[in-house]
């Protein structure tokens, strides 16, 4: 069993192989984790919405563990993140990636300029997509319905010789740098979604 007040580094590898799923009018899709990123909270993570405290927008990191947090990106994609630590120090892991295990009809309603279903859920804004989060969902219970998040299988824990680590995707400054190899991921999964350096690094 994962212990999600603990630190988002400490959960974030356990959470490869977990599946987190999302029932809705529409129906219920679920997707097993492949690839998750950790962020820290005040004064320790540059590349965290916590980093400078507690705001409305963040105000989710900041209290109890096992809630989702959603964020607008770019002005137009919804990303989430599960929150861990315990309340008021701020810590969460990004969802990065997946692969559709139920209700793949409607994750493909959802994502039609999908070209395989292996990208479905293939980074945060399509994971998030596919599972139909919405900003709505900002603080939701993920251990109450609508939301679940089940662990692996008794025999179907990933095997560490596969579990990878790098840069985080995409983040700027200090916190895309090597202090930071915070971005988990299974090796040779095909739903993982490429690294991609900031620009300004």
């Amino acid at each position: 069993m994962i212990d999600l007040s603990a630190s988002a580094v400490e959960v974030a590898p356990q959470l490869l192989g977990a599946i987190i799923g999302h029932d809705s009018p529409e129906g219920r899709v679920a997707v097993r984790l492949t690839e998750v990123e950790a962020y820290l909270g005040v004064g320790i993570d540059p590349g965290s919405h916590a980093f400078r405290g507690e705001t409305r927008r963040n105000g989710v990191m900041f209290g109890e563990p096992g809630r989702l947090y959603t964020y607008f990106t770019y002005g137009m994609h919804v990303c989430a993140n599960i929150v861990c630590s315990p309340p008021g120090e701020a810590s969460a892991v990004l969802l990065r990636a997946g692969e559709v295990v139920e209700g793949l009809e409607l994750a493909r309603s959802r994502r039609p300029t999908s070209k395989s279903d292996r990208d479905l859920a293939q980074g945060p804004a399509r994971l998030v997509r596919a599972l139909g989060i919405a900003m709505t969902d900002d603080g939701a219970a993920l251990d109450a319905p609508p939301f679940s998040l089940d662990l692996p299988a008794s025999g179907t824990t990933p095997d560490p010789s596969v579990v990878r680590t790098s840069l985080r995707t995409g983040v700027s400054g200090d916190g895309g740098r090597e202090p930071f190899p915070w971005r988990i991921y299974l090796a040779g999964e095909p739903t993982v979604s490429p690294y991609k350096k900031h620009p300004k690094l």
